[in-house]
Formats: structure tokens, sequence, C-alpha cells
């Protein structure tokens, strides 16, 4: 594991979540108060606790397997994790 690649991840991850947030500001436009609801799971304990059960585990795996390259992509998971929670509720 050298730290190429890890900061290969880190900048895939950054550039998945800047994705998400233009996509976010560009719903915004077009319709005021989407990014409220599309980022209303934030502050929710349950989505939050479960993301961070699945980025805890995915971390410990990713860790195990591989080193430290492929955590940002374990926090990813469990935001996305957290977001698909909120939503089944």
């Amino acid at each position: 594991m050298t730290s190429t690649s890890f900061a290969s991840a880190l900048l895939a991850t950054a550039v998945i979540v800047a994705a998400l947030v233009i996509r976010t500001a560009v719903r915004e436009t077009r319709e005021p108060g989407s990014a409220r609801k599309a980022w209303a799971f934030l502050p929710e304990p349950r989505a939050l606790a479960s993301g961070l059960v699945v980025a805890s585990g995915l971390s410990a795996v990713a860790w195990t397997a591989a080193g430290p390259a492929y955590l940002p992509w374990a926090w990813l998971a469990g935001l996305f994790a957290a977001q698909i929670h909120s939503r089944m509720r």
C-alpha cells in the first residue's frame, strides 16, 4: 500500500461527493427546498447509527484486506447507507 493509492481513493471519493453537492445545487435552483429534503437524513440518529455501523464494518474489512487505501470508499458507503435507511422509514 502506498500513499498514492490512498490519495487517489480520497480524490475519487471527493469527486463523487462534489458531484452529489452539485446535483443538489442544481435541483435546488429548479425546486427551492429540495436540498433540505435531500439531506434531511443527516440529523436523524437512527440513520446516522446505521451509516456508522456500515462504515465501521467496511472499514475493518478494507483495512484488513487492503490497508487504508479503501477507507474513503467505506465512509462513502456509510453515507449512502444512512441515506437509504432514512428513506425506508
